[in-house]
């Protein structure tokens, strides 16, 4: 009759399947976001067939709130905001610094250990550079852009464009494929301010992005070793993953053929591993098919870090070039790909993860050393002297404050270890 319903679903045809709710919170909302319109009432709540699946939801909540990011990493000197920088924007402290300091180095040392080169392209490009990568046309609204001379210049976004130039530097024999290049680099996207949130969601971010360069018969091979890379970054970690398969999207480039091509070479990668994915219909990069890794953390939560992306595209573009064992030139297949995605977001999953307690081995201060009194200051200065020179990261708590308020404030910064003198 008359009644208008005001939510789309999912609906349930009966009351049978409620057996325990909670209201969790209520907040205002206007009528289609307009403040000039009349003010509504936006009730949420959970429900869950037992009491006890409940209870153990509300307590997963509650720890959440204990290990939020936003607060933790505020209160151990990870990262802030700052008003007159801009939203979106975080500040590194020096303990968040070091820790993306140490997770670089990390991946890196995995990196180049399997035969990655490292490389280091500008924080800016003409728009030229992004139209011939098709950026320009699919990611213009993400990308910010300024004048210089009379030319129209774009804060990279991604490292990709960059990436071909310096593959396309000199002359490429297949004798040279596979060439991987890797590069941490600083991109900049334009997020709705909406969407903004702590380090999960920023404006400007470190990516750990990679690109292989080679032949059609090599893709099955590169794919496995990037995996068997992720596996054991993430095993590193403790996490546990699961992967997805993401297909052709409407609006793409390439033929069904090329697309067809590069797809099953991702799924033949993934059997012959043994590996499970699921399928996400639709949802690849424009210029390609991709694998998602989602990361589970300690409270059975899932976020996407890792992606190996097949290209087929962006080399096209830019007329990369091989002279292949028949003496003809052929253009080569490329991979993208990131192990962790942003450092930024990775920094903030672990440290919900781990509660804010890093492993020794990534924690910016790994020893403190507390001397009970004035009197043992000199000692315990040498004592750090000797710890420095082994590599160990260590401070030393010189205030005027007693013992047992030195060991309080120790456990509330997380740090592994207390030397007390």
């Amino acid at each position: 009759g008359e009644f208008v319903d005001l939510c789309a679903g999912p609906h349930l045809y009966d009351l049978k399947k409620i057996k325990a709710i909670k209201l969790t919170s209520c907040t205002g909302a206007y009528w289609r976001g307009d403040a000039k319109n009349k003010m509504l009432q936006r009730i949420y709540g959970v429900s869950f067939p037992k009491a006890s699946e409940l209870e153990e939801h509300l307590a997963k909540l509650e720890e959440a709130k204990k290990r939020d990011h936003n607060k933790l990493g505020r209160e151990l000197g990870i990262f802030t905001t700052v008003d007159v920088i801009g939203q979106g924007l975080p500040v590194m402290l020096p303990n968040g610094a070091r820790v993306i300091q140490l997770l670089q180095r990390f991946v890196e040392d995995e990196e180049q250990r399997r035969g990655w080169l490292l490389t280091k392209t500008p924080l800016m490009a003409k728009s030229d550079l992004y139209k011939i990568s098709g950026h320009w046309d699919h990611y213009r609204e993400n990308m910010y852009t300024t004048i210089i001379d009379e030319e129209q210049f774009a804060i990279k976004p991604m490292n990709c464009p960059g990436g071909m130039l310096v593959y396309k530097m000199e002359p490429r024999s297949y004798k040279e494929l596979p060439i991987r290049l890797g590069e941490l680099g600083l991109v900049h996207r334009h997020e709705k301010s909406g969407q903004l949130h702590g380090l999960m969601r920023v404006r400007c971010f470190t990516q750990d992005d990679a690109h292989i360069f080679m032949t059609a018969d090599q893709v099955e091979e590169e794919i496995q070793n990037v995996v068997r890379l992720i596996d054991e970054v993430y095993s590193r970690f403790g996490f546990a993953y699961h992967v997805e398969l993401s297909t052709r999207p409407e609006n793409c480039v390439g033929s069904e053929v090329e697309w067809e091509l590069v797809t099953n070479a991702l799924e033949n990668a993934m059997k012959k591993m043994n590996l499970s994915y699921s399928v996400n219909e639709g949802d690849g990069a424009f210029y390609g098919p991709k694998l998602d890794f989602h990361l589970k953390d300690s409270l059975g939560r899932t976020w996407q870090c890792g992606t190996i992306q097949l290209d087929f595209q962006l080399p096209q573009r830019f007329h990369a070039e091989y002279i292949g064992s028949d003496g003809e030139k052929h253009c080569p297949i490329l991979i993208h790909r990131v192990v962790f995605g942003s450092i930024e977001r990775f920094i903030g999953i672990l440290i919900e993860h781990y509660g804010g307690k890093f492993p020794t081995w990534l924690s910016p201060v790994q020893i403190k050393i507390l001397p009970v009194s004035d009197q043992f200051l000199p000692y315990g200065k040498e004592i750090m002297r000797q710890l420095q020179e082994q590599e160990i990261r260590v401070e030393i708590d010189e205030r005027k404050e007693k013992l047992g308020y030195k060991i309080r404030e120790a456990r509330l910064d997380k740090v592994p270890y207390m030397v007390i003198l």
